[in-house]
């Protein structure tokens, strides 16, 4: 079965899937050859589907192997406009942007929308698991929290498991299994505050606090701290904010203090003029060479 879904004149399908790292975790796949991005979706209470999704003319193409139900498209469809945040108006970024000789690439190559996950307490999960670590043991955490707890589809991939399905593991799991190590309790305890009700983190994705109120119930989460936070807050669309972490800070001393390190005032000045789009402007600028 094949669903288009019409993307804005402005979007770019390559930079969009490349423009995060989430496209190196599961249940994301990436073919660079094909660029056909795979990830398996929830529809419902039935079973998850494997999606092959390519981007044609004027569409997204989206493949799965079997026939949907209508409610069943209309959540694939959500899910993948959300993924790829065709529904995000660029203007004011571009136009921002645009003006300076070292960022007018980005509208001209309709850069600027990061690739994220169908749900907020999935890209939750995966930014506890970026911090203090390097990104192979990021891997290897989300690697066996899909492998694990996730639902098959019919391929044998499995989707990224519900609140629920964690909060149902128990600590030992995370730690042993997961190897999560600190983050082991956090996991449980974030599972099981979602699953009840007390927390609903995807309310964040609509919130209408104040950025720094939205970061301080962020890090009310046992295992967020300052970058963990602010990378979510990008991911709800919170740009006012630049989530240094050692590889940014690494890569802004090779590309503007010739490999020397900046401290963070000197980050933030770089890029104070674009207001509250900073972060995202940051972003593109240390990810431009992700495509060249």
């Amino acid at each position: 079965m094949e669903i288009n879904i019409p993307m804005p004149d402005d979007f770019n399908y390559k930079r969009t899937v490349r423009s995060h790292g989430w496209y190196e975790l599961l249940p994301f796949e990436l073919d660079e050859e094909r660029w056909t991005l795979t990830r398996v979706l929830e529809v419902g209470e039935g079973q998850p589907v494997t999606a092959r999704i390519n981007a044609g003319n004027r569409a997204i193409n989206v493949s799965v192997p079997r026939r949907l139900t209508k409610r069943a498209v209309e959540r694939i469809t959500r899910d993948v406009r959300h993924i790829f945040r065709l529904d995000d108006d660029m203007k004011d970024f571009y136009e921002a942007v645009g003006s300076d000789a070292d960022f007018d690439w980005i509208p001209k190559q309709g850069a600027g929308r990061l690739l994220r996950s169908p749900t907020v307490f999935e890209d939750l999960v995966k930014s506890i698991c970026t911090t203090n670590c390097s990104w192979a043991l990021t891997d290897k955490m989300v690697t066996g929290l899909v492998k694990n707890l996730g639902r098959e589809s019919e391929d044998g991939r499995r989707s990224f498991p519900t609140p629920e399905a964690m909060a149902e593991a128990p600590s030992e799991f995370y730690r042993e299994e997961v190897r999560a190590g600190y983050r082991a309790p956090y996991f449980k305890e974030l599972a099981e505050r979602v699953a009840s009700g007390e927390l609903d983190v995807e309310s964040w994705a609509t919130s209408d606090l104040p950025t720094d109120k939205l970061k301080r119930e962020m890090k009310r989460v046992k295992g967020v701290g300052d970058y963990a936070a602010e990378n979510l807050l990008k991911l709800v669309g919170r740009y006012d904010v630049m989530a240094l972490d050692s590889w940014v800070r690494a890569k802004y001393a090779r590309m503007h203090n010739n490999g020397r390190a900046a401290k963070d005032k000197k980050i933030e000045r770089h890029y104070s003029r674009f207001n509250s789009w900073r972060g995202l402007a940051l972003w593109c600028d240390m990810t431009r060479d992700w495509m060249e």
